[in-house]
């Protein structure tokens, strides 16, 4: 009877297999449910059976673990039907599917959504946007004056960067010493969310506008004190750039400087950079202020399908907050006119496209009267409409749900899919006119406008965003060394060392080629002058950063990139552990357990003897930590190559140090390599690494499960991304199209 079951169970198996499975369900359940389940779903003292174990895993892990009362007793034959039975039950692709069964769920805006989608409302009527092209710097204006007057400009120019020392002379020809103004405009560049602390350092006088161009940001227009410092901070999202205006003059002082600096999320303060500024012209971002309670990342991504009293609490602050930025000053509708008499049906229309923008379609009329006519009908003056529109749209289930009513294979969902999926944002003009002209039926159309979207800054911000979270850059923030070991280390350091990996993303992502496996393989590494004195580089110590090539193979892309060995490892030592569980989870995708218990790890002092690898070893040799440090261990071993600050070296403890590793693949094929790089060789060849980073891609960008969309969407897109020689860019759009035009197990 147990020997049919099991065909039932499971009948992609081989009558042999099957009856190997149903003598290992009998074993089972006489000797490990007790702990496990019947199910397979734990006790109350013991632990469920979930996970990615490879047959050749499962039947080492009986071995040795198994029963729990009596390890050891479970061997041979038994042990091999036993794991047989746990693999097609609990651990195959199929039994995950089976138990998990995922749906599309109807899922609410993220807050970075809602605030991108707001912030675009806005943008929506700007007559003259901005555009980010191949210009940098800001452009300067320097008048022979205290005041800015036409009549006294001597110098307009380009400035890179405003970091300027001029001491007791003249900024330039036909400019006094004694008293001069310069004024510098143009846009400055958020590559991520956060809050920004901008800084004004000038023994002179000036004042800093950004995104706002009628209330400083900093205003040290007139100098008290000895004060040389001015600070303000403001949250910007990121993949925007936003206005910025600086004045500056000098009257009288014996000398003369003026620097333009920022603290950016996780960084420290420095002078912003050429590459984040643009002469050209931007218009003002809407950003929310409001706080709202934080989605849940349980999943590993950002999941918006529960609501709380907070989040709806939120929503209506949010949207009163922006109803009274935008009601109380109508100018920002460019249909108003002061002191018109025909701003009322100028307004209707101007609210009739902001409630279409937010509802990502054309509205009907019986939605044109509720949200818009009636408004204007029953409120006693222009701005309480304008308000009461903005209100009722906000905090419509139309706005703040993916997709509300619409039918099946709606072309403005397909839009929409494409541009949250993209930007987090609403669609733009040109994707909903395509959707309006029925030109988003096919896969070719969808996939050529991602293409065309893909590029937009907000699509590269929202790619950083995903490779930071595939890098767990942002558990980077707080690392510190010890300075008696490391005195090179410092929060400078640190700063610049993100700033060199976002360099190097950058530079693999946007490059022609956009190949994953550089991620992974290149020898390069991006330093500055400082940089250079750490990690070696023939750099002089004011040098800016640039691609400096290592010349050796010591260097294996991100796995070796001097932040991540950094962040992986302890206060005064390396951490083989912290590095292979990085590699196990982020980069094969496999599925770890917490560890059963906290355990110290070893003090160095307490075994000094030891290498930082032996160590590791002693520490995790008990059966119980095996079941997860079997793999761990030799996957972190390789890295041990870098010391604590990611630095190259060959000796610990004036012994050579043992850098060989091994894996054991889902297939249950063992690979053994020699070194760092062998290992990253061995990782971008990998299936398992090409099946976790599409997966990952797809969650983080479309914020849905990738079975959802069908059983065999994972495969085609693997598929897809190994014919497309691996190109980044190319599987995001792949992604976004997939899901653009979804079927998949809808609610």
């Amino acid at each position: 009877m147990l020997v049919v079951l099991a065909a039932s169970l499971f009948p992609l198996l081989s009558v042999g297999a099957a009856e190997t499975a149903g003598r290992g369900e009998q074993i089972f359940r006489r000797q490990c449910a007790a702990c496990h389940g019947d199910d397979g779903a734990g006790t109350d003292d013991g632990t469920p059976l979930d996970g990615e174990r490879s047959l050749a895993e499962l039947t080492k892990v009986v071995v040795e673990t198994m029963p729990e009362d009596d390890p050891g007793s479970c061997v041979g034959e038994e042990a091999e039907q036993v794991a047989a039975y746990l693999y097609e039950a609990f651990y195959s692709a199929a039994a995950r599917a089976r138990r998990e069964r995922p749906r599309l769920e109807l899922a609410r805006l993220t807050v970075r959504q809602y605030r991108h989608a707001v912030a675009d409302l806005l943008a929506g009527f700007e007559t003259n946007p901005g555009r980010w092209d191949e210009k940098r710097g800001l452009k300067a204006q320097y008048y022979n004056s205290r005041r800015p007057r036409r009549d006294k400009r001597a110098i307009e120019r380009t400035d890179p960067i405003i970091d300027f020392n001029f001491g007791e002379k003249s900024p330039g020809e036909k400019i006094g010493a004694e008293e001069f103004s310069i004024g510098w405009e143009g846009a400055v560049l958020a590559p991520e969310d956060g809050q920004y602390e901008f800084v004004l350092k000038t023994e002179n006088a000036g004042r800093l506008w950004v995104n706002d161009l009628e209330t400083p940001l900093i205003d040290a227009w007139v100098r008290s004190g000895d004060e040389t410092e001015y600070r303000g901070t403001i949250y910007l999202l990121g993949g925007r750039a936003y206005p910025l205006k600086l004045e500056y003059f000098k009257y009288k002082e014996k000398s003369a400087s003026v620097a333009l600096q920022w603290k950016p999320p996780g960084q420290v303060q420095q002078v912003i950079p050429e590459r984040m500024l643009s002469p050209n012209r931007f218009g003002e971002t809407l950003i929310v202020e409001t706080s709202f309670p934080p989605d849940d990342r349980s999943y590993g991504f950002e999941r918006a399908t529960s609501i709380s009293p907070q989040w709806d609490e939120a929503t209506t602050y949010a949207a009163l907050e922006v109803a009274g930025k935008l009601a109380n000053d109508l100018r920002r509708f460019p249909g108003f006119r002061q002191g018109a008499t025909d701003n009322e049906p100028r307004l209707r229309l101007e609210c009739e496209r902001f409630v279409e923008q937010a509802f990502r379609r054309p509205l009907t009329e019986e939605q044109q009267q509720f949200f818009v006519y009636r408004q204007f009908n029953e409120a006693d003056d222009l701005s309480t409409a304008v308000k009461r529109v903005i209100l009722l749209t906000l905090k419509s289930p139309r706005f703040l749900y993916r997709e509300v009513g619409a039918a099946e294979n709606d072309q403005f969902d397909v839009a929409a899919r494409l541009s949250f999926g993209l930007w987090d944002s609403l669609p733009d003009d040109e994707l909903l006119a395509a959707a309006e002209r029925g030109e988003l039926k096919t896969r070719e159309q969808v996939s050529a406008q991602a293409e065309r979207m893909v590029g937009d800054l907000r699509a590269r911000a929202k790619v950083r965003e995903f490779l930071h979270h595939w890098l767990a850059v942002e558990h980077f923030a707080d690392v510190s060394k010890d300075q008696q070991l490391y005195p090179e280390f410092s929060e400078q350091v640190l700063s610049d060392l993100r700033t060199s990996l976002d360099l190097f993303l950058d530079d693999v992502v946007w490059s022609d080629a956009s190949d994953f496996r550089q991620l992974l393989l290149a020898d390069s590494l991006y330093l500055n002058g400082r940089l250079a004195e750490v990690y070696g580089g023939e750099l002089p110590p004011d040098a800016p950063f640039q691609k400096v090539s290592t010349n050796r193979e010591d260097r294996a892309g991100v796995l070796t990139h001097p932040l991540l060995l950094t962040g992986f490892s302890y206060h005064s030592t390396t951490s083989p552990i912290h590095r292979g569980v990085f590699i196990a989870r982020n980069v094969l995708g496999r599925v770890l357990r917490p560890p059963p218990e906290a355990v110290t790890p070893l003090p160095p002092e307490a075994h000094a003897n030891l290498t930082t690898r032996e160590r590791t070893i002693l520490q995790t040799r008990a059966a119980g930590c095996q079941t997860c440090h079997a793999m761990i261990n030799p996957l972190g071993f390789p890295l041990e190559s870098y010391d604590a600050l990611g630095r190259f070296r060959q000796q610990e403890n004036g012994k050579p140090i043992d850098v060989s590793g091994s894996y054991q693949t889902l297939a249950g094929d063992k690979v053994e390599f020699r070194d760092a790089r062998e290992l990253a060789k061995f990782l971008v060849e990998s299936p398992e690494v090409h099946d976790a980073f599409v997966e990952q891609v797809f969650h983080h960008f479309v914020k849905q499960s990738i079975r959802a969309h069908g059983d065999d969407v994972p495969a085609r897109l693997k598929q897809s991304f190994v014919e497309n020689n691996y190109n980044i860019r190319r599987l995001v759009v792949e992604a976004v199209t997939v899901s653009a035009l979804r079927g998949g197990n809808n609610p």
